[in-house]
């Protein structure tokens, strides 16, 4: 893929993570509030931060399952 596409993807990942960021502040959550802050200056596209190909592979999926376990347990709160 083009690198101007990594960093159209890095750009909308560090967005997202700060929207987190925000509402997990809003909602009194301190901890994830600062973890999605490191995750969004973790992934912004202005300064590269250079781990290696297989490391970001790690990130990535670590990341991700994350991600997916906490919209899963924000889903599982709401429900009960």
């Amino acid at each position: 893929m083009p690198y101007g596409y990594y960093q159209a993807v890095r750009f909308a990942g560090m967005l997202g993570f700060l929207l987190l960021a925000y509402y997990s502040n809003g909602e009194n959550k301190k901890v994830e509030a600062i973890i999605y802050i490191a995750l969004a200056l973790l992934f912004q596209p202005f300064l590269k931060v250079a781990l290696g190909r297989t490391i970001w592979n790690i990130v990535d999926v670590v990341v991700g399952a994350g991600l997916i376990v906490s919209l899963f347990q924000s889903t599982f709160k709401k429900e009960h």
